[in-house]
């Protein structure tokens, strides 16, 4: 046995993928929303670590299931989630969990919020109506999140005030546009989540 290739090729993380020595505080966002939105882009984009994607071909068996009005030229999907890592700063760390978009994997929802603090929704000013549902169901079990429109450049643009009432969200929900390919970009909408949850821990909850 070659002792010394052994030696210089040690088993073990990355050097990039290491957590600094300076981290103290762990948290977990979820990026949710609509198939097509762009959460697989904004993960990779803001993500100080090679991303974990599980991306795969779309095949003929979404067809007639999965909706694909208006990004009908996409050919990939997320099947199970993606995942990122981006230091805050020297002591708060996030971990990003992106969820599948499609209805019939929402069942991983389940598993991929356990233990999350907060949530993303990501939307397409072109297709709204995906993320009803996905509201919803953050309402439904209490989680707090950020509404942020991802700015294709093909997508109507409207005042943030419409799409507010558009997608019925309430004055205490923060709703910021920006571009899920641009790292600086994603990460407003990370600390954008990060104040929200700061001002609703230090806020006493009105009876």
């Amino acid at each position: 046995m070659d002792f010394e290739s052994s030696e210089a090729s040690p088993a073990g993380p990355r050097r990039e993928d290491v957590l600094p020595a300076t981290a103290a505080a762990a948290v977990k966002v979820v990026i949710v929303g609509g198939f097509g939105v762009g959460k697989t882009t904004l993960v990779g984009a803001v993500s100080e670590i090679r991303p974990l994607t599980t991306e795969e071909t779309m095949t003929q068996a979404g067809v007639g299931v999965d909706d694909t009005a208006g990004v009908e030229r996409k050919t990939s999907t997320t099947v199970a989630m993606d995942f990122g890592r981006i230091s805050i700063n020297e002591e708060l760390v996030l971990y990003l969990f992106g969820t599948p978009g499609q209805q019939r994997f929402w069942f991983l929802w389940r598993g991929l919020f356990e233990g999350a603090l907060g949530a993303v929704v990501l939307v397409d000013t072109r297709r709204l109506e995906v993320s009803f549902d996905v509201i919803g169901r953050l309402e439904e079990r209490g989680v707090p999140f950020v509404v942020a429109v991802n700015s294709f450049p093909d997508a109507p643009q409207h005042p943030v005030e419409e799409l507010r009432s558009a997608l019925d969200l309430p004055a205490s929900v923060p709703l910021v546009l920006c571009d899920a390919r641009r790292r600086d970009s994603s990460r407003d909408v990370l600390m954008t989540l990060m104040r929200h949850l700061h001002s609703l821990a230090v806020t006493p909850e009105t009876s």
